[in-house]
């Protein structure tokens, strides 16, 4: 089965060999091959002599036609040298037809698999009692995300939902639900119900702030072990987890472990007899802090307090107990957080906790995103001015519903069953690129019109695109004409373009995971159905005599099938068939 290696890093190790002859010291780390600009001319490009005039003390151009006369090609490329010194290289036909049948042959789809170890990803992570909400749609989409390139690049990864099942807010449902509770809505909607009360407890207790005293006594009965209170609670996990797993489920998306809050209870307060022993955390004023000193003695970072003065732990208390955890579980080499943007100082003082505390062979990465928001200001459950996640993923199905039958009309050969089936699939699909095609750490402001839209870069625009590729096959089986996987010609720009593109997809899916932004891998999608459709109107696939012509543009069809098949995937969006 044939390698496939990336065309810019071929070149850029012959580069290197090039100029280590010219000039052994100088340094090549920083000497790269990249893809030409528009309209360049060529396939790639390297600035090299750029770099090394001041070293070698020469004119660029100069040391661009020395490097160029000691490159060993060997007819990988043709190769020239425009303007101060650029040196551009035009891949040879063969080499393109190499590369693609080893890309046609990787199971990755030549993307450099990963070294197999285990990772751990936190992400979604709802409150219980609360429905859930559009403001829970980026961790979950973009961890699901993530979780599926690592999973997909062959690493051991355990996706852990840090659920929202412990604190002060149950003390006041408790006391909502003991006051003002409707049994005949919990019946229905228990969620919602639940959700209800919360919303009244906050609004009664700003006018009646003995409501809040009240709520700790219900709280300290739970901490306590009281049956009564133990069992509302863990009524009230499971109503909500039933919700959550239905909401998980109609977006593909899965979890290895639900372990919230809770889990770690029991942890905590030794845990703080532990770092206020070994000097970690000190007293200050009855509470327990953790500093962070620079070598002057000054305060490097804002203090972490793990515990209040009422003697109480809070959440950094229970992530300093659950890195131990998944380090004792797990013995991972990463952990990723996916949360907003509002924690990147509180995983900067996890982090910096844990270090102190040993904790040394892990990477630690907080892969935070942007805020979403409604055109009015921030969501708030509190104040009851959200827009539900079921109701968006009802809306998306329903546009994209109305949309599927203008565009089919009464064709009979799409039943009902598949009329609904591709809406379903078009309009989740909506939902998610709209998100994960933005940078993560851009803020949103919500629109249903913007998040649901079906033209420009969109979802349905890649559904389409991978539809055509289908399409194409099912037409050439029709004429007996199917890809080989071997053959390959470049008789117009578009397929060179087409396939140059193809073998970035690798590049792209190991950058989108190794910087938590799914976004990069949706930008190659749609600029590669943007290049596919050029290519598809320049390059007539099933027309003409020329057979050798028709299994190379099969080949290349059935490329891009794959890559926007697999890619798509690795998004969480499925891909039909026909549209």
């Amino acid at each position: 089965m044939p390698t496939f290696q990336p065309l810019e890093a071929l070149l850029t190790d012959l580069l290197r060999a090039a100029v280590k002859t010219l000039a052994p010291d100088a340094p090549l780390d920083t000497l790269a091959v990249e893809r030409s600009k528009p309209g360049r001319g060529s396939d790639f490009q390297c600035a090299a002599a750029m770099q090394l005039s001041k070293v070698l003390r020469k004119n660029p151009r100069q040391i661009a036609q020395d490097i160029v006369a000691a490159m060993d090609l060997q007819g990988l490329a043709e190769v020239d040298v425009a303007g101060p010194g650029f040196i551009g290289f035009t891949v040879s036909e063969a080499a393109l037809g190499r590369t693609l049948v080893a890309q046609l042959a990787s199971p990755t789809l030549g993307a450099e698999p990963g070294d197999g170890s285990t990772i751990v990803i936190d992400f979604s992570s709802p409150n219980v009692a609360k429905r859930m909400h559009i403001g829970h749609i980026r961790s979950t989409i973009i961890g699901d995300a993530i979780r599926r390139l690592g999973t997909w690049l062959g690493h051991r990864v355990v996706a852990d939902n840090h659920i929202g099942d412990w604190g002060t807010q149950f003390g006041q449902l408790i006391y909502a639900w003991n006051h003002w509770r409707d049994d005949a809505a919990y019946a229905e909607q228990p969620v919602e119900e639940l959700e209800r009360l919360y919303v009244r407890f906050h609004r009664d207790a700003a006018d009646d702030p003995e409501l809040h005293d009240r709520s700790r006594e219900e709280l300290a009965k739970l901490q306590a072990g009281d049956p009564t209170n133990r069992a509302l609670w863990q009524q009230f996990i499971d109503a909500s987890r039933s919700e959550f797993d239905s909401i998980y489920a109609r977006l593909g998306v899965d979890f290895d472990v639900t372990y919230g809050e809770s889990h770690y209870n029991d942890m905590l307060q030794p845990l703080i007899t532990e770092l206020l022993a070994s000097g970690v955390a000190v007293e200050d004023e009855g509470a327990a802090v953790v500093y962070f000193k620079d070598e002057e003695g000054e305060d490097a970072m804002t203090p972490f307090l793990i515990r209040k003065k009422d003697g109480a732990a809070l959440y950094a208390t229970t992530d300093i107990a659950t890195v131990r955890y998944r380090m004792a579980e797990w013995s991972p080499s990463r952990i990723i957080y996916v949360t907003d943007m509002r924690q990147q100082l509180h995983f900067q003082q996890l982090f910096a906790t844990v270090r102190i505390l040993g904790v040394d062979d892990v990477q630690l990465d907080h892969f935070w995103f942007g805020m979403m928001s409604l055109p009015e200001g921030a969501m708030s459950t509190r104040k009851g001015n959200v827009i539900r996640l079921e109701e968006l993923l009802d809306e998306s199905e329903a546009r994209a519903r109305a949309v599927l039958d203008e565009r089919l009309g009464d064709d009979p050969t799409w039943s009902e069953a598949d009329r609904a089936e591709l809406a379903t699939i078009l309009g989740l699909g909506a939902v998610k690129y709209a998100d994960l095609s933005n940078n993560p750490q851009t803020n949103i402001t919500f629109s249903f019109d913007k998040m649901l839209a079906f033209e420009g870069n969109t979802a349905p625009y890649l559904q389409y695109t991978s539809a055509r590729t289908h399409s194409l096959a099912r037409k050439a089986a029709d004429a007996g004409l199917q890809a080989d996987g071997s053959t390959f010609r470049a008789d117009d720009p578009a397929e060179r373009e087409l396939a140059l593109h193809l073998f970035a997809f690798g590049r792209a899916v190991t950058l989108a995971w190794e910087q938590g932004k799914p976004s990069i891998l949706a930008t190659f999608l749609f600029e590669l159905a943007q290049r596919y459709h050029r290519w598809y109107a320049a390059c007539p696939v099933l027309k003409g005599e020329d057979a050798e012509l028709k299994v190379s543009r099969l080949n290349l069809n059935a490329a891009a099938q794959r890559v926007l098949s697999e890619g798509l995937g690795l998004l969480g969006i499925r891909v039909p068939e026909r549209m």
